[in-house]
């Protein structure tokens, strides 16, 4: 009895050796970095550095981007309000004066331009 309990014992011992050389054959083809799995996961972590590095230029891109449309944005509403000022100026002073002749003398000066010449000497 105690000669099957060893050879039982034996055989155990002999299926879990070799289940172990064959995982860890299967581990060094695995973490292999020439074919296996190893060489993909580096490829890849080398891959996600990239276009972290790629996505935070973007970002900054964007962002110089934004601020500058902002800025132009802005400068844009500025000029919008200063012309509407000028075209409002201008219709109330077409109504204060006398119609326009057709031609004009070469002494005289044009409205708009006597108004933008008032508007620019006011600022």
């Amino acid at each position: 009895m105690d000669m099957i309990a060893d050879t039982l014992l034996v055989a155990g011992a002999a299926g879990a050796a070799i289940y172990c050389l064959v995982l860890s054959r299967r581990l060094k083809k695995f973490n292999n970095l020439q074919d296996g799995m190893g060489g993909a996961v580096a490829v890849l972590s080398a891959q996600v550095d990239d276009m972290t590095r790629t996505m935070e230029k973007a970002r900054k891109a964007a962002g110089n981007s934004s601020r500058e449309l902002t800025d132009l944005t802005e400068r844009a509403e500025d000029v919008s309000r200063k012309l509407e000022l000028m075209l409002a100026s201008m219709h109330d002073l077409s109504e204060l004066s006398e119609p326009a002749t057709d031609g004009l003398q070469e002494s005289e000066e044009p409205l708009f331009l006597s108004q933008r010449n008032r508007l620019e000497a006011a600022q």
